[in-house]
């Protein structure tokens, strides 16, 4: 009867409208980018509409991925067991929620800031769009974290939000095709940084609330 009902629950998720579309534009952002950065393109968005309806839906269930790969599963690097603990997967699991939401506000402010120094359309819900679904490939990517021995192949599939972010750019921003490599070269740079710098400063504050030390992650 329980598993019923969550088969129930979960048929009538999936078929919830937002659900759908939210499903539809992960389809066709990866499969279909072109057409789908311009219907974007006609969308009123903000960061805020964007951060509730797309980013976190995506972060929690990364979170939860994460906490399960690192916290219960654990791995082993060169003979050294990594992980494993519910303070350690639960620490991850907040570090991977709270970069999501913090480099996502920051990288908008700082592309949208360059965006005149590349002959590029300055307007901040433009760039939003821009961030939150380019970033789509790395976002499922991170659900891979749930099983750690194989969550390379998530960081790979990330990738592919470069292409992304290399195709919106002429539609969102109407960036001039000359200036178009030199900006997304920026931009990326500057995510990448972002997010380290966001996971290092929340790590060295999250790890001693949780009592974890660089050497006992490692299981020393």
């Amino acid at each position: 009867m329980v598993v019923c009902y969550y088969q129930v629950q979960c048929i009538n998720y999936l078929k919830n409208p937002t659900t759908m579309k939210l499903i539809d534009r992960i389809k066709n952002i990866i499969l279909s980018p072109n057409a789908e950065w311009g219907i974007i393109d006609q969308e009123s968005e903000t960061p805020v509409s964007l951060l509730k309806n797309y980013l976190l839906p995506f972060g929690i269930a990364g979170a939860i991925a994460t906490f399960i790969g690192n916290g219960i599963i654990g791995t082993t690097v060169m003979g050294v067991k990594v992980g494993g603990t519910l303070a350690y997967g639960l620490n991850q699991a907040l570090i991977s929620l709270l970069s999501l939401v913090i480099g996502f506000y920051v990288a908008i402010f700082v592309v949208d800031m360059l965006a005149p120094t590349f002959k590029s359309e300055k307007n901040i819900n433009k760039t939003a769009q821009l961030v939150a679904y380019s970033n789509t490939p790395a976002l499922l990517g991170a659900l891979l974290t749930i099983l750690p021995a194989i969550s390379w192949i998530g960081a790979l599939f990330g990738l592919y939000g470069f292409y992304l972010l290399y195709i919106g750019l002429p539609i969102l921003k109407k960036t001039p095709e000359q200036q178009r490599i030199p900006y997304i070269i920026v931009a990326i740079i500057v995510m990448l940084v972002l997010y380290f710098v966001i996971a290092a400063i929340l790590a060295s504050i999250l790890m001693p609330i949780f009592g974890i030390s660089r050497a006992s992650q490692y299981g020393f």
